[in-house]
């Protein structure tokens, strides 16, 4: 991203700034952090984990092991029946599965929505919503509805929508998922360049080991149910990350370390 387009951008709301220029930025911790259902289900335990400002944590595991339930907890969604979770949910950013687009709001009105809940006024939420538009590639898009975008695209719309309120934690549920392997590999380099230039934490979920270390600073793999931390692996490659990196041999040396882990714990 150019440095004309970030000095353009909105700054009393912080959007823009790089994550070397802002002050007070949240982390996220789990101290302790377990969950056991009403019906007796045990879902995490003793999870223990930290995510830094300027740190993007990749969190893989089994399927049912609770690395939904970790994003679900840090937003306040569920609330953990053991430890403590410390996070500004004031300065949190919700990225799901889905896009959880309005269908009858253009994308300049989808993403202006949640500054819309917090009152912001119009032209401020507009101005926001240009800038973020532009930041994830959309420009030319606003007027179009939901139904007229690609999968890629309504995700950008999502991304976007967060990136109004200048989250400085970033919450990301397999937002790539269901995408063919290009579309999400080339999100995959957009959101790189975005975690670089905006120094946000982020937690992210996947079930892709290779887009895991792709993307993170650090990836975790947890245990089959009752979820804990099973395995941390730093990924020690510079950033932003290209495309070719993924055939770089530090790369698939962390990638295969934390496959072996993953096959062990399930």
């Amino acid at each position: 991203m150019s440095e004309a387009l970030l000095a353009s951008l909105p700054r009393a709301a912080g959007l823009g700034m790089r994550g070397t220029e802002r002050s007070g930025l949240s982390t996220l911790s789990f101290r302790e952090v377990g969950l056991v259902y009403g019906d007796g289900t045990a879902a995490l335990e003793g999870v223990d984990l930290e995510v830094a400002p300027g740190e993007l944590v990749a969190v893989v595991g089994p399927s049912g092991c609770g690395k939904s339930t970790l994003l679900r907890l840090a937003s306040g969604l569920l609330e953990p029946t053991s430890g403590a979770i410390a996070v500004d949910r004031d300065q949190l950013g919700y990225v799901f599965q889905d896009a959880t687009l309005l269908p009858w709001r253009t994308v300049r009105a989808n993403v202006e929505l949640l500054a819309e809940l917090h009152g912001i006024g119009p032209a401020r939420r507009r101005a926001l919503a240009e800038a973020a538009i532009e930041l994830v590639g959309l420009r030319g898009f606003e007027r179009h509805l939901p139904a007229r975008l690609s999968g890629g695209m309504r995700m950008r719309v999502s991304l976007a929508r967060s990136l109004t309120l200048d989250p400085s934690v970033f919450l990301f549920d397999e937002p790539f998922g269901a995408l063919d392997e290009i579309t999400r590999e080339r999100l995959n380099d957009e959101l790189g360049r975005l975690f670089v230039e905006r120094g946000f934490a982020g937690l992210f979920v996947t079930h892709s080991v290779q887009e895991a270390v792709f993307l993170s600073t650090r990836v975790v793999v947890m245990s089959a149910r009752p979820g804990r931390i099973a395995a941390s692996f730093p990924v020690p490659l510079p950033l932003p990350r290209q495309p070719e990196c993924r055939y770089d041999p530090t790369f698939t040396a962390i990638a295969r370390e934390v496959s072996a882990v993953l096959r062990e714990v399930s």
